[in-house]
């Protein structure tokens, strides 16, 4: 099998996307459409719970939400004003139908779904110490932790139970939870992953973007606040802030490429930074070239306001179609090799004979940008400058982006030279991290407080990384020494 999005198989993956919606009379179906708009953070598979005052009902299927929840029977057997929904990408956990969320268990105070974006790193520890305890997994997702720690808190309520779980977990979390008594939506003390509030109606809404919320017709009210937990029952909304404050650190790479660019990150169009840092990119790395070409569709934005910032025209050199399917059956390399161009091809009528600046988001093995330096070569492109929105990838993420172990990342192993001659471009050059950061609407960062996680970038994790830690001897002193290397 070959993937025909050729040009997406080489990128940082999404983490997952949740929303959950209380007070609805088509809560299933809100939470699908809700769903919809959240598919690129995840295209594994996707479920939906829901609460109908009695008892819960789910539906969970690999695969996209559109064929598992398009279906009238579907949404049918999904009753109740109160549903919570997830896409997945697995960052932990295999691939099959027990990892897809929303997890649900019986617990003594009754039901308890859960869907989650984010990572725990240190999941593995404290599933060791649940299993010695007695605690059964039904899956091998990180996710479950919290459902075990929540079964065996000695807390007395539901909710001092759910704390005392949060306050044992180090990572990423953004959770949405559906209980008898109320729903439940938090995210970890520093922000990493996001989390936003709206409402359509009487009904309140949680999502992990805002342009969810403009799918179901909802009114945006705010973020939820790193560290806060936000909790709807019959008795009305209130919220509590459970953790010590501390300087949130939400991840920098929602602003990059996770985002979809009509959302509204921590208070910014995600389409604007992205063409800032496009400006920002052309002052740092100029180049003399005939025409400003994007990567589609994720490097569209910042490569506008290259070309804004430049003078340099920009044009759709490369064209993307948006009717193939995901896979596609070859017998043989050549067969393999055309398949690449089902789904991208070259706009050759343009390209010949130019000199181009391609503009992409990332670049992380590097594979990818090798096919798309080379696939302008073929269409006659006379030079081909390569510049990339972002620092180079240098460091793996752990907290809940699926991303490769350090020795598959081309930057951490070559210098930037290096990599220019990988992929064949005539240059090659990244924004740098004060640029990135200046974009975002800062003056550069400040490395005694950064104001992001920019971990993948700079390699400074702000959690401890426990489950890395307690590797075998031989690989915990390969990590130490890639941390000392930072």
């Amino acid at each position: 099998m070959l993937t025909t999005h050729p040009f997406d198989d080489d990128k940082l993956r999404e983490e997952c996307g949740v929303f959950g919606i209380w007070g609805a009379e088509t809560a299933a179906a809100m939470v699908a459409l809700g769903l919809h708009a959240l598919q690129h953070r995840g295209q594994e598979a996707a479920g939906i719970t829901s609460w109908d005052g009695h008892g819960f009902h789910s539906h969970r299927a690999m695969g996209h939400v559109a064929g598992n929840f398009d279906k009238d029977e579907v949404i049918r057997s999904l009753p109740g004003r109160v549903a919570v929904g997830h896409v997945r990408y697995s960052t932990t956990g295999e691939t099959a139908l027990r990892n897809v969320q929303p997890l649900f268990a019986e617990l003594s105070s009754g039901g308890f779904a859960v869907a989650h974006n984010g990572n725990l790193s240190n999941a593995m520890k404290l599933r060791r110490e649940l299993v010695r305890r007695g605690s059964i997994f039904q899956s091998t997702s990180d996710t479950e932790t919290i459902i075990h720690l929540v079964a065996t808190s000695s807390y007395r309520t539901l909710l001092d139970k759910f704390i005392d779980a949060l306050k044992q977990v180090e990572g990423a979390y953004s959770l949405v939870c559906m209980t008898p008594e109320g729903m439940i939506a938090c995210r970890d003390p520093l922000g990493i992953r996001p989390l936003v509030m709206g409402r359509v109606g009487d009904a309140y809404i949680f999502a992990s973007e805002t342009v969810a919320l403009d799918v179901v017709g909802a009114t945006f009210i705010r973020q939820v606040e790193p560290g806060e937990l936000v909790i709807i029952s019959e008795q009305g909304l209130r919220s509590i802030r459970p953790f010590a404050p501390i300087r949130p650190r939400p991840c920098i790479f929602e602003h990059v490429y996770f985002s979809r660019p009509d959302s509204i990150v921590d208070g910014s169009s995600v389409y604007s930074v992205r063409k800032r840092i496009g400006a920002q990119l052309a002052i740092e790395n100029p180049v003399e070239a005939d025409l400003v070409i994007p990567v589609p569709d994720s490097g569209t934005p910042a490569a506008i306001g290259y070309a804004q910032q430049s003078g340099i025209p920009f044009e759709l050199g490369i064209i993307r179609s948006h009717y193939v399917g995901r896979t596609f059956i070859q017998p043989g390399d050549q067969v393999r090799h055309l398949g690449v161009k089902l789904k991208h091809n070259a706009n050759r009528a343009l390209i010949s004979g130019q000199r181009v600046v391609l503009i992409d988001d990332s670049i992380v093995r590097g594979t990818t940008s090798l096919k798309i330096v080379q696939m302008l070569r073929d269409a006659g492109a006379r030079e081909v400058h390569f510049r990339v929105a972002s620092p180079p990838t240098r460091h793996s993420c752990f907290y809940g982006v699926d991303t490769p172990e350090r020795a598959k990342l081309l930057a951490a192993q070559m210098t930037i030279g290096q990599m220019s001659d990988y992929i064949k471009a005539d240059s090659l050059a990244f924004l740098s991290i004060d640029g990135l950061y200046k974009a975002l609407g800062e003056d550069m960062r400040d490395d005694a407080k950064p104001q992001f996680c920019d971990a993948c970038f700079t390699g400074d994790y702000p959690t401890h990384l426990t489950d890395q830690e307690e590797v075998a001897p031989a690989d915990q002193l390969s990590l130490l020494a890639e941390r000392v290397m930072v």
